[in-house]
């Protein structure tokens, strides 16, 4: 497998320093409202990055972080009239939520920079120690021009980044490009006992330390989106391997911008959609197979016309795991026949296409294009009327399965008390028909059509979808 590492500007092939195991963080959300769909994009991504490790034999040891205590929790907050750390439970909870629908699996490790407070404390002494941090009356910076390396990801010296960089001022810095590791607490802020005196973590030092403790000193994978590669994961960097004297990650990863009818997202241009927005409208799965259709590091642009385009093919997918279903019923119990050997074989070209393009930096566009023409290949030749095996619809149904589990989609089955409501109409609705009580044919099938399902009649019988 080669990745696109943001460090060296080219494909590497992936090699982690633990055979058989990954170490992987991705910065997660700071949880004082919902996550948009800026948000979501990563956290498909590398979910999916995760996923496809597993798929390929890796234990994978996953942290995604919450950073619960910031500047816009303070005053969101301050806002609802609520602490920051129920604030933080608040949209903790609600980020479960969208990302459950989405079909992103729970990281090994979530931590809370609140409960991490000790770690990050003793990551600061260390470079205080060392002659990277400073303290000013209690707020402790770190000193830039120190890490001889800073830039190296970004790949611009310290002197443009300088003058390309909106710097907070603070008069307190030595220097314009220092960053802060710990905040002075102000009054009414939520703080905590510290060398320095009371107060708070700065949000860089945090992602340092909780990486640092759960997956220690070198990482083979850190990700997020492209916004992060200045300054965050920049001076994630710069902190960590200052302290550490060893690499902080082997391999850096980061997708692509999302824009909105081709504009960037933005507040004030009106167009900022958070998850649940969307999925009022959209089912999640729909949310993540259009995030998958691109590939991870090119920008992707969200609109009302993509958006139903990947609704439909996500229905196309879905319909051929449905006429599979269908068909198995009537199916035939014997061994594959020569053609359906043939029609396996193919299916096993496509699969190998499918993994061919994960393998190269993860290009989901590509595999789900393989995917598409594997579904073509079996609606071709397992049809109502071709008489197939069960032991060939289940290789087929297997297969798209499978690789639609390593995409986090294709896993939803037909099922529960509303499917068994819908199978006993449409058996009343056969008795209706036999009797020629077409009058009571036709009100349950428009009795369907309300509950948005659609019929279809075949030579095997009748069989539904829906809508």
């Amino acid at each position: 497998m080669r990745l696109y590492n943001t460090l060296t500007r080219r494909k590497e092939e992936f090699k982690p320093i633990t055979p058989g195991q990954v170490t992987m963080y991705s910065c997660g959300p700071t949880v004082y409202n919902y996550f948009h769909i800026g948000n979501a994009r990563p956290f498909i991504i590398f979910d999916t990055l995760r996923r496809y490790l597993e798929y390929k034999g890796y234990k994978v040891i996953f942290v995604q972080n919450f950073t619960d205590v910031d500047d816009k929790m303070i005053n969101k907050a301050k806002e609802e009239g609520i602490t920051v750390k129920e604030l933080g439970e608040k949209f903790i909870k609600e980020y479960f939520t969208d990302a459950r629908g989405l079909g992103i699996k729970e990281a090994t490790f979530h931590p809370k920079a609140t409960e991490n407070i000790d770690a990050i404390i003793e990551l600061i002494k260390k470079l205080e120690e060392k002659g990277y941090a400073y303290n000013v009356d209690g707020d402790v910076y770190f000193s830039t021009r120190k890490f001889k390396e800073y830039g190296k990801l970004s790949h611009q010296p310290l002197e443009e980044l300088e003058a390309g960089a909106r710097v907070g001022v603070d008069e307190k810095k030595r220097d314009p490009m220092d960053f802060a590791l710990w905040k002075k607490q102000k009054p009414g802020e939520i703080a905590w006992e510290s060398p320095w005196g009371m107060g708070r973590p700065g949000w860089h030092i945090e992602c340092s330390a909780m990486a640092n403790r759960y997956l220690g000193t070198t990482i083979d994978i850190h990700s997020g989106g492209q916004d992060l590669i200045f300054p965050h994961h920049e001076n994630e960097i710069a902190q960590s391997e200052a302290a550490n004297d060893a690499p902080f990650a082997n391999y850096w990863l980061h997708n692509g911008y999302i824009n909105v009818d081709n504009q960037k997202m933005s507040k004030s241009l009106n167009n900022f959609f958070t998850v649940r927005d969307v999925a009022k409208e959209y089912d999640y799965e729909v949310i993540r197979f259009f995030m998958l259709s691109a590939h991870y590091r090119n920008p992707i642009n969200f609109s009302k016309e993509l958006m139903e385009q990947a609704k439909s093919g996500l229905e196309r997918l879905y319909t051929c795991l449905d006429n599979l279903e269908f068909f198995k019923q009537k199916a035939e119990d014997r061994e594959m026949n020569e053609q359906e050997i043939e029609l396996s074989e193919k299916i096993r070209k496509y699969k190998d296409n499918f993994i061919e393009a994960m393998d190269d930096d993860l290009n989901t566009a590509d595999a789900i294009a393989a995917l598409f023409e594997m579904v073509r290949e079996i609606n071709a030749n397992i049809t109502a009327t071709s008489a197939s095996s069960v032991s060939i619809i289940e290789f087929a149904t297997n297969t798209v399965k499978e690789l639609g589990s390593v995409l986090g989609i294709l896993q939803k089955e037909k099922g529960g008390s509303l499917d068994a409501e819908i199978e006993e109409l449409i058996e009343k609705r056969q008795q209706a028909r036999k009797e020629k009580n077409w009058a009571l044919a036709d009100s349950i099938r428009d009795q369907l059509k309300e509950m948005g399902i659609i019929l279809e009649d075949t030579p095997q019988g009748v069989k539904w979808r829906r809508a």
